[in-house]
């Protein structure tokens, strides 16, 4: 077969495979495959667990590099082997394509010319969801990954369920992963986002038969349910660790304090209220005694209120460690100091289990009042240094 000799070029020079983990694919594999081969010969197929013809197939391909075990395992487990053996023999990128014929082959070029204007960058192929034939789930599905995938790493992509991705291998090949079905295609990319590794997109075209010719291993339910929960942990794991870890970064780098400037303060589009607003409910949220939970809470309400996301995250932030003892410390002060108690010893052994309840009610009482009232000191706060120092268009 004559490959375009510049691009297969390429694909060494960047040290590029194409990875294909498959599943009882046997319909579309080969078509997938000598499609691939008309771009490139290196080729890496993950064969996990395949009933059907699919060992036959991969047989009449001179050039391929075959993974294989007996039992399925799932795509995730599939790709992980894939992610470390494409490592193993060298590889700087692997470029994931699924074998049940959705992606095109003619978009490889478009990810080669991405890896070589951003080689340090994770790149997913942003799909066309609104041409025929594509299932509402999938639409549905995509924006509900898209949201979350925006929470827990702060970057905005338009499809983040596409498998037809870039990964760099030094990230990719060496990281343990917790999953191994189809959510690590969510496991991965914020994970090696939070290494501080830009993620881009690309359009590609994408392919949905019919539905009455259309095959998928995805089992709703089961599935639904790990990536909810996966999503769960990388969120809490988000607002609690990576998010603060970032703004700290920021905060100690010219470059950090110029970005918190643009995003957060030059927006002409933004009214001085709108962000002032935007400082109080971060200070509020990150004070009212939900502990664990603020930003799960207060993220979706900044949204629906259409406040600056950036600044409320920053002000959130007031309740990180080491500071978060002094809020719980004063909310229990302010608290029996409004209900009048004046039995201030907290030692669990020393307390009757009415003394609790009160030591309770105090703190979510206390925390409660001293979050509205520092949320309303900091809206005149800002209000007054956003009036006198920026200049706006006034828009709400």
């Amino acid at each position: 077969m004559n490959i375009p000799h510049s691009i297969s070029q390429q694909f060494d020079a960047l040290r590029v495979c194409v990875l294909v983990p498959t599943y009882n694919n046997q319909q579309t594999l080969a078509q997938v495959l000598k499609d691939i081969e008309k771009y490139t010969r290196n080729i890496l197929v993950v064969n996990d667990g395949s009933t059907d013809q699919t060992p036959d197939i991969l047989k009449e391909f001179q050039h391929l590099h075959i993974v294989s075990y007996a039992q399925n395992q799932g795509k995730g487990h599939a790709l992980k082997v894939g992610f470390r053996e494409a490592y193993a023999l060298g590889y700087e990128y692997a470029i994931t394509i699924d074998s049940d014929g959705q992606h095109y082959a003619s978009d490889l070029p478009a990810f080669i010319a991405a890896i070589a204007e951003q080689p340090e960058a994770l790149i997913i192929g942003a799909r066309n969801l609104n041409q025929e034939n594509v299932p509402g789930k999938s639409s549905f599905g995509n924006k509900f990954s898209n949201f979350w995938f925006w929470v827990e790493t702060g970057i905005k992509l338009p499809d983040t369920q596409s498998g037809y991705r870039v990964y760099p291998l030094k990230h990719a090949g060496t990281m343990k992963y917790f999953t191994r079905k189809y959510e690590l295609e969510i496991e991965a990319p914020v994970r090696i986002a939070w290494r501080n590794v830009p993620v881009i997109h690309i359009p590609v075209q994408v392919y949905y038969p019919p539905a009455e010719e259309r095959i998928s291993h995805f089992r709703p339910f089961k599935d639904f349910t790990r990536i909810s929960i996966l999503n769960t942990f990388l969120t809490f794991t988000a607002l609690l660790y990576i998010h603060p870890r970032n703004l700290i970064k920021k905060l100690f780098t010219k470059e950090g304090w110029r970005e918190i400037y643009r995003v957060a303060l030059q927006r002409p589009e933004e009214s001085n209220p709108r962000k002032a607003s935007s400082i109080a409910f971060g200070i509020f949220m990150g004070i009212v005694p939900i502990w664990g939970f603020q930003l799960l809470v207060g993220i979706p309400a900044a949204i629906a209120l259409r406040l600056n996301k950036t600044l409320f995250l920053i002000a959130a932030n007031i309740s990180v460690f080491p500071l978060t003892p002094i809020w719980w410390g004063l909310s229990l002060l302010c608290g029996k100091w409004l209900l009048g108690y004046d039995d201030w010893h907290l030692n669990p052994k020393l307390m009757s289990l009415e003394e609790f309840k009160e030591a309770g009610f105090s703190f979510f009482l206390g925390g409660t009042v001293l979050a509205i009232a520092l949320g309303i000191i900091s809206y005149l706060l800002s209000i007054l240094l956003l009036n006198r120092y920026r200049k706006t268009n006034n828009q709400v």
